[in-house]
Order: C-alpha cells, then sequence, then structure tokens
C-alpha cells in the first residue's frame, strides 16, 4: 500500500494499492517537492468516473509508469468531491491553457503549487491523437529542469489570469425585461425535437431547465413551456434515466438521451426530483411522477447511510465495464420474463443485435408512454421483476462519504417533492439527514464539507453553508418549526462573515480560515452544480419573505443587486443567480394564520415552489413590525391567509380554493413588471 491507506475518500482508496506513491494533498507533499526540486504532478478525479478507471488501469497499476512518475515527480492525488476548491483552482487553468477539461484532471505544477502546464486522460501509449503518457512525464520533466525560463512565463500568466477579473463589477442591476431576453434566448439554444441544449454530449442542466420554466411561466409561452415538457419527457423515456432502479445518470453522450455515462450522482438527481415532482403535479403526467418517484425509491433503496444521511455516488463501470450492471440482452429478457419477454422488448426497444454496443440500454424513447393504466401495471410488475433479477449482478462501487452540500440538495428536493406530491414521509427522510448533517458536520455554526468513517473534512465551503440554509428554510416551510429558521439563520452568518468578499460582494469558495492556495476562488457561475452565490441569493430571498423583516430584504436585494451585475455579461452561466432574481422580483409570500388543522397551510405549500414561500403565524401580532402584511389586518376567527408579492398584500382569504385563485392573480400582476428590482437606498425611500 502506499500513502493512501489512511485516506477516507473512497476515490483515494481505490488508489491505495497503486506502485505510484501517491500524497493526499497537504502541506507535506508540497514540503517534499520543495526538497527534492521536482515537479508536481496533480491528479484529480472521482469515484465515479469512467475514464478516471481507464487510466488509472493503464497507467496508475503499471509499474514502469509508476517508477517513471515516482523517480521525476511528486505525486499528489485528490478527488474534486472532496476538493473542489483544488479542482476549481486547476481546471480553469487548463481552460486558460486552450484545454477543455474534464476528467481525469491531470496537471502540471511548480514545488509552490503554480500550474504550469497539464491535461486530462493520457492514454499509456500514444492514441486518439494524444502523446503517451510516459513521453509527457519526462518531456514535462525535461522541460522544468531545462527551461526554467518557460515555466516561469506560464506559470506567471496563468496565476494572473487566475487572479484576474476579481474585483467589484460595473454595469446596472437586472429586471424583468432582462430575464425574458435570455428566455428568448434560452428557447433557441433548446433542441426542440429531444429537449436539452442542442447537440451532443446532453447533460440535464437542470438549472437551465428551471429558468426556462420560470420564463415560460412569467410570459406565458408556449414555445418556451413546451421545451420544458420535451426536455423532462425525452430524459424520462431515455435510456439516462434508470427505468427499473429509477434515478438519473450524470449525462448522455448522444443527442437522444440514450447512452449515458452510467455513473449516478446525488446532486443531479436532486435537482432532478424538484423540477420532475413541481410538473407531475402541475400537468398530472405519470411518466414524469414515474420519474420523481423513481429517483426517491432508488434513494432510499441503495444510497442511504446507516446514519441517515445521503451517499455521493454510484459508480459507472462494474467488473471493469461501463454500464455492465444495467444493460440486457434479448435472451436475458425472455429467460427472467418467460411470455412476457415479447411485449416488454417491444416497449424498451430491446433486440437481438442491440441498441449500443451489441447489448441494450432499457428506454422507450420510440414507444413513449402508454395512456393506458391497464398495461403501465403490467410493464411496472416486468420491472419490478427484472429489477430483482439485477440486484443479483456485481453492483457498481458506492461512494459513500457524506457532503453537506450534495445533502442539502436532496434534502430541499425532497421536501419540496413531498409537499408536491403528497408524499409526508419523504419529509421524514429528510429530517434525518439534516439531523446528521446539522450534529455530526458542524463544529459551533459553521460546516464541514466531507464526512466518512467519523471523519470530518473542516471547514466546509460557501456552498455547504449555503445549500443546507436553503434546506433549512425548506423543512421551515414545510413543518413550522422555529429551530429550522435559526439554522438557516446561523448559516447566513457564517457566509457573511467568513466568505463575503466585501470588495465585490461575492462569495469566495474557501473560508476565510481555510488553508491558502495559490488564488482564493470566488466563482459565480454555475457548474453540475449550482454556484453557492445563486443558492445563498435566493436563500436570502426566502428568508426575507418568511421573516418580512426589513433588514432581511435589504440583505436579499443587496446580494441580488451585485449578483444580477456580475451575472449580466454571461447569464446563461449564471441560471441559479437569475432564478434567484425570478423570485425576488415576482415570488409569492402566503401568510397563513391560526390554522391549527393545517388544511389551508396545505393549500398553500402546494403551490409551486418555484414562486411561493409560506410563513404560518398564530395571529398578526406575531408578525415582524415592518412586515407588509402587517396593515393588511386579518378579520374575524378561524384559519386564513394572506398573499403578499413585495410590499403589497391581498385581502384574507379562508379557503384554499380562494387561496389558489388570488396567487393566480397576484403572480399574473409581478409577472407583468410590478415589481422590479430597488437598490436599498429606493427601498428606504419608498417606505419613507
Amino acid at each position: 500500500m502506499n500513502r493512501l491507506a489512511k485516506a477516507t475518500s473512497p476515490y483515494l482508496l481505490q488508489h491505495k494499492d497503486n506502485p505510484v506513491d501517491w500524497r493526499e494533498w497537504g502541506a507535506e507533499a508540497f514540503a517534499e517537492a520543495t526538497a527534492t526540486g521536482r515537479p508536481v504532478l496533480l491528479s484529480v478525479g472521482y469515484a465515479a468516473c469512467h475514464w478516471c478507471h481507464v487510466m488509472a488501469h493503464e497507467s496508475f497499476e503499471d509499474e514502469g509508469v509508476a517508477a517513471v512518475m515516482n523517480e521525476l515527480f511528486v505525486n499528489i492525488k485528490v478527488d474534486r468531491e472532496e476538493r473542489p476548491d483544488v479542482d476549481h483552482i486547476y481546471m480553469s487553468a487548463l481552460h486558460l491553457l486552450g484545454e477543455q477539461g474534464g476528467w481525469p484532471l491531470t496537471m502540471f505544477l511548480t514545488p509552490g503549487g503554480e500550474p504550469f502546464w497539464g491535461g486530462t486522460y493520457f492514454p499509456k501509449e500514444p492514441k486518439f491523437g494524444r502523446p503517451g503518457f510516459v513521453n509527457v512525464l519526462r518531456e514535462v520533466s525535461r522541460v522544468f529542469h531545462g527551461e526554467p525560463e518557460r515555466i516561469a512565463h506560464n506559470r506567471r500568466l496563468l496565476i494572473e489570469r487566475l487572479e484576474a477579473g476579481r474585483g467589484a463589477v460595473a454595469g446596472r442591476d437586472l429586471g424583468l425585461a432582462d430575464l425574458d431576453a435570455v428566455g428568448e434566448r434560452l428557447v433557441g439554444a433548446f433542441d426542440p425535437a429531444h429537449g436539452g441544449l442542442t447537440g451532443a454530449p446532453k447533460f440535464p442542466n437542470p438549472m437551465m431547465v428551471e429558468f426556462l420554466a420560470r420564463y415560460a411561466r412569467r410570459s406565458g409561452g408556449a414555445e418556451a413551456r413546451d421545451r420544458v415538457l420535451v426536455t423532462l419527457e425525452r430524459m424520462a423515456l431515455g435510456g439516462i434515466h434508470d427505468h427499473l432502479g429509477g434515478g438519473f445518470a450524470r449525462y448522455s453522450v448522444d443527442e437522444r438521451w440514450l447512452a449515458p455515462h452510467f455513473e449516478k450522482m446525488l446532486y443531479d438527481n436532486a435537482q432532478l426530483l424538484e423540477l420532475y415532482a413541481v410538473f407531475a403535479a402541475e400537468t398530472g403526467s405519470a411518466l414524469f411522477r414515474f420519474a420523481a418517484e423513481g429517483i426517491v425509491a432508488w434513494l432510499m433503496r441503495e444510497m442511504v447511510t446507516p446514519e441517515g444521511a445521503f451517499a455521493s455516488s454510484l459508480d459507472a463501470d462494474s467488473e471493469g465495464v461501463e454500464g455492465k450492471f444495467y444493460v440486457w440482452s434479448l435472451d436475458e429478457i425472455r429467460a427472467v420474463l418467460g411470455p412476457d419477454a415479447d411485449l416488454f422488448a417491444r416497449v424498451y426497444d430491446v433486440t437481438a443485435h442491440g441498441n449500443w454496443e451489441e447489448t441494450n440500454i432499457l428506454n422507450r424513447l420510440r414507444s413513449g408512454w402508454s395512456d393506458d393504466p391497464a398495461l403501465e401495471a403490467r410493464l411496472a410488475g416486468m420491472r419490478d421483476t427484472l429489477l430483482a433479477r439485477r440486484a443479483g449482478r456485481i453492483r457498481p462501487g458506492l461512494d459513500d462519504k457524506v457532503l453537506a452540500d450534495w445533502n442539502g440538495l436532496m434534502i430541499a428536493a425532497l421536501v419540496r417533492a413531498a409537499l408536491a406530491l403528497e408524499r409526508p414521509e419523504w419529509i421524514e427522510l429528510a429530517r434525518r439527514a439534516f439531523a446528521f448533517v446539522g450534529a455530526q458536520m458542524s463544529r459551533g455554526d459553521s460546516l464541514g464539507h466531507s464526512w466518512r468513517a467519523g471523519q470530518l473534512i473542516f471547514p466546509g465551503f460557501a456552498l455547504d453553508h449555503a445549500a443546507m440554509m436553503r434546506a433549512a428554510l425548506a423543512l421551515h416551510e414545510a413543518t413550522g418549526e422555529a429551530a429550522y429558521l435559526d439554522r438557516a439563520r446561523a448559516w447566513r452568518q457564517v457566509l457573511m462573515h467568513d466568505f463575503l468578499i466585501t470588495d465585490t460582494g461575492v462569495l469566495a469558495m474557501t473560508a476565510v480560515n481555510a488553508d491558502a492556495l495559490v488564488v482564493r476562488p470566488q466563482p459565480s457561475h454555475d457548474d453540475a452544480v449550482p454556484n453557492a452565490n445563486g443558492v445563498f441569493a435566493e436563500s436570502l430571498v426566502r428568508l426575507a419573505a418568511l421573516t418580512g423583516a426589513e433588514e432581511d430584504r435589504g440583505l436579499a436585494e443587496d446580494a441580488l443587486s451585485t449578483l444580477s451585475r456580475v451575472a449580466g455579461p454571461a447569464p446563461l452561466g449564471h441560471t441559479t443567480i437569475l432564478n434567484a432574481l425570478d423570485l425576488h422580483l415576482r415570488g409569492l409570500t402566503v401568510v397563513v394564520a391560526d390554522d391549527s388543522a393545517g388544511d389551508l397551510t396545505g393549500a398553500a405549500l402546494r403551490l409551486p415552489y418555484l414562486e411561493r414561500s409560506v410563513s404560518r403565524i398564530a395571529d398578526s401580532a406575531a408578525l415582524a413590525p415592518d412586515h407588509p402584511a402587517k396593515s393588511a389586518a386579518f378579520t374575524g376567527t378561524g384559519p386564513q391567509a394572506l398573499v403578499c408579492a413585495g410590499m403589497r398584500c391581498s385581502l384574507p382569504v379562508a379557503t384554499g380554493e380562494a387561496l389558489e385563485r388570488t396567487a393566480g392573480e397576484m403572480l399574473t400582476s409581478s409577472s407583468k413588471g410590478a415589481a422590479e428590482p430597488l437598490s436599498r437606498t429606493q427601498t428606504a425611500a419608498k417606505h419613507d
């Protein structure tokens, strides 16, 4: 075993038996590089990454390749899910070198940690137009020692570029007209036949789908709504969706959503659960409900840790073959299903020759979803039979580390889906995970990032706190329990004290007390996960809606004023921020009073989460002094609700039907531009 034997990351432990003298990221590794004068080879990947496994088998398990690596470099292995800050910095450096990026990330650094060259996957022998890895290693070492001026030039330029663009952003605040213009652009970018962004590979991009959904709801545009529904439908019918076990793979290599890279990530499924649930409730689509319920079934069956939190991912490979766990031959289907096999094969595109690499990925892209309940019930029984047979196969590897940010995304998604689809047991699942993260991954009010086998990586990142703040607010709305609101406020304070860069108004990725890196990253754009700044902005808007306090409104407005200027030059890369801005400009707050039976509260919580926050009070005396509903007195006794948009509130209503009707009217008014972005000074002047 090498030095990774003591690691907690499942990805690092996959490499503990390599002949490479791997080290974990830390001061000890860089001290060794300085002492010996060797450059650093940094290899970044993750447990579910197929091409990471390919490079490991070809090169890192090879004695000859390892000998060259150990002679010429200090070798550091990083799990990008444990250290997203390290991954972000060096992936950004690779992009600056003109490379597209991806994993495994292979970067070459000075002993001080500065990047000077890199790539992604390198084959052991020259192929695919790429040089062989050993040739790369020898040439990089030669240039490092023999041409230091070239190394210094690259190092200086990359660090300068990485540090650039972190000053205050000029420009103007965005409003509804700007959001509509971006929405129109996004309609044109989406594939009208298959959904998703045009072309291949295809990623779910749930943040973009949500933005398009918000645009469709705001504008009433049929074309935008069609793009959303087509995307959700084709993904749910495609091979990217596990029709037997539930859940979605990370992306599809083709434009039809047929052939995925088979890894399943917690964060993808969290974001997709929210979307499928809200549109299942809105459209009545049995397919969308099947997709949402399948995600939770997969989560409960395969991803819940013994402590009640959620594991990170499932590998794409089993028995060294990508997708082997998930695919079927026609003969296997016939052996398991007997006389039902022909029907199943026809519906699920199973043939003797296969639809992918001479085997079959189950999908319904050709047959579609049936309107015949009896047929679907029959197919459901067949799926259960095949799932039971599949359970006997050798399973893909499970990365069982608990990440605070990904758990926060799933907790909020479970709560929102539970309310939309009336599945209260999902809220209990969310509560248990929240309790674990809050108790076992916290030091004071600050969160760690990753937990496994009793070991916590601390301090956590901005997204850990922002995602758990958002989760706390979702649980507070669903349960009315003040403790969740208190946790949300505490994590807000940590974000503002430890992460907010006052010069830019943007959250840094790392805490002020974290170990120093070559730069302190403060990205604002979305990646596979939503950016912390956008998640924080949404949480600030929802917190202000729940409390109605002027201070909370001011903090939300300040954040969105800054972040909308940040998003303006590249809006499609910042849709989480734009989604938060849409919520701020159009979102409704439903204030429910004296509802001990919970019927009116339930009706409020069933309104789409995209546009509502729900506050419960005993009576109007419980409202903050500056709450917009304070002057709209509740009348009489018994359950009543007010619907507020910005500083305007409706008359009280007493039934779910009246609440739904009033919310629709208020939302229509907000969508027409009754609310526009206001700075703190404008807000104060308005209230004066």
